[in-house]
């Protein structure tokens, strides 16, 4: 069904691991490097007004939303990537693999910040750096980045029909259609060959019957 052939599911498995790993760490080193270099608040041109550093801290979703029920975004996080980790265990597909592995980094990058900065545990605020004016008034980070990619890249891989085992739904709909004709035939030809296999068998019962009758002696009523 499919051009090439599936991965195993432990090599689909490292695949998602280690792109988590790489984007949590490459999340994590840059917010180490703007809590200790930037100055909170402030914003930092990078290229005018279309790029900014700007280091704020987020207790909320984007735009600040739900700055005081910190906690709801945490455990929404953390059903998030528990839930990336349970599909990942049965992935089969490479582009399922890398898109759900940056994904899962972004999810535990942000996670991260949750669980183990002020002030306190699960009610951590997360750490943005990265302005772009022009376009949202929003403040993000390097997971935020992966996040947004990578729920835009399943949607993409769910209309594009990629299945978790590396076929594509159109192949499947083909192979049912084939095998739906080939049902059709086998039932059409079983229907056109029973007269045939009736006819020999009623010339059988005749021809026994004949036999029957040929070896009965005939009566002699005139005998007596």
């Amino acid at each position: 069904m499919s051009g090439r052939r599936p991965l195993r599911r432990s090599a689909a498995g490292a695949i998602v691991a280690i792109l988590a790993i790489i984007v949590l760490a490459a999340d994590q080193y840059v917010k180490y490097l703007t809590v200790e270099n930037l100055p909170y608040g402030e914003p930092v041109p990078v290229w005018g007004e279309f790029l900014q550093l700007l280091y704020v801290r987020n207790p909320g979703a984007a735009f600040s939303i739900g700055s005081d029920h910190t906690w709801i975004f945490t455990i929404a996080l953390s059903v998030v990537g528990a839930v990336i980790i349970w599909k990942a265990l049965g992935l089969q597909s490479r582009l399922w693999a890398v898109v759900l592995g940056c994904l899962l980094g972004g999810v535990l990058g942000n996670l991260g910040d949750r669980f183990f900065r002020a002030p306190g545990f699960a009610r951590g605020e997360v750490v943005d750096m990265i302005s772009m004016p022009w376009m949202m008034p929003a403040i993000f980070n390097v997971a935020d980045i992966f996040i947004v990619t990578g729920m835009i890249s399943v949607a993409l891989l769910v209309v594009l029909g990629l299945r978790f085992d590396g076929t594509r739904e159109r192949d499947h709909l083909e192979a049912e259609k084939v095998a739906a004709a080939e049902q059709a035939e086998a039932e059409a030809q079983s229907v056109d060959a029973e007269p045939l296999d009736a006819a020999p068998a009623e010339a059988g019962s005749a021809a026994v019957a004949e036999d029957g009758a040929a070896g009965r002696p005939a009566s002699s009523g005139a005998a007596s």
